[in-house]
């Protein structure tokens, strides 16, 4: 009932904090449970998919098998940034080792991001919420002291309510953080293992497109 009472009796600071802190709070948990979810897809694609590439015949039928366990569309398009069209542009400056180079740093990049997504929002609720709610307990701390002085009689019962009224905001922030805290550290550890997998990827699959001698792959030419 604590928090239900400050925005009852509080003026606009106290109610301003209290929805920051459930909207951090709601932010931060939609965040977790989808990044949970999704990183838990990724893993799990992401193994069965290089196991099912690495046992193929060519690139083409390589790249078929790929697609059908990459449904978070991670290693899929990895394989078709190589399919390298078209000339005279920058894009397509220097030979096919640094085409290749260019075009899968850019798409793992832009794989990577998608990865990462949410993970700045975990670290913003992380280290903030707790200064939220300690705003919101210090102002909670000055209403209740100019009541105490307006009222003239100094007793404990006026004291412990608004107060302990008050200090509900830091445990609030508190209550805010520490989950976004924990989250932003496992899934960026499960975030960094899914990143190593596909950079690993990247670079094999570069050196196999630069062997000539590769069933379903073009001769690099210089």
């Amino acid at each position: 009932m604590g928090l239900i009472q400050i925005l009852a009796q509080g003026d606009a600071v106290s109610n301003l904090v209290v929805l920051v802190l459930l909207l951090m709070s709601t932010s931060s948990w939609f965040v977790i449970l989808w990044k949970s979810w999704l990183l838990r897809r990724a893993s799990r694609d992401v193994g069965r998919s290089l196991l099912a590439f690495w046992q193929s015949g060519d690139l083409q039928e390589g790249q078929r098998k790929a697609e059908a366990f990459d449904r978070e569309a991670l290693i899929a398009p990895l394989i078709a940034a190589t399919r390298i069209h078209g000339s005279g542009t920058l894009a397509h400056a220097g030979d096919r080792s640094q085409q290749l180079t260019r075009v899968l740093r850019q798409q793992l990049h832009a794989i990577l991001h998608k990865l990462q997504f949410g993970q700045v929002m975990l670290a913003t609720v992380g280290a903030t919420a707790p200064f939220v709610g300690l705003l919101g307990t210090v102002w909670g701390i000055y209403h209740a002291l100019l009541s105490i002085s307006q009222a003239g009689q100094v007793t404990i019962d006026k004291i412990s309510g608004p107060v302990g009224e008050a200090l509900i905001m830091t445990a609030a922030g508190l209550a805010v953080a520490i989950p976004a805290v924990l989250a932003y550290n496992v899934l960026g550890r499960q975030i960094g293992r899914i990143e190593a997998d596909l950079e690993g990827f990247a670079r094999d699959l570069r050196e196999l497109l630069l062997h000539p001698g590769v069933p379903g792959v073009a001769p690099a030419r210089d």
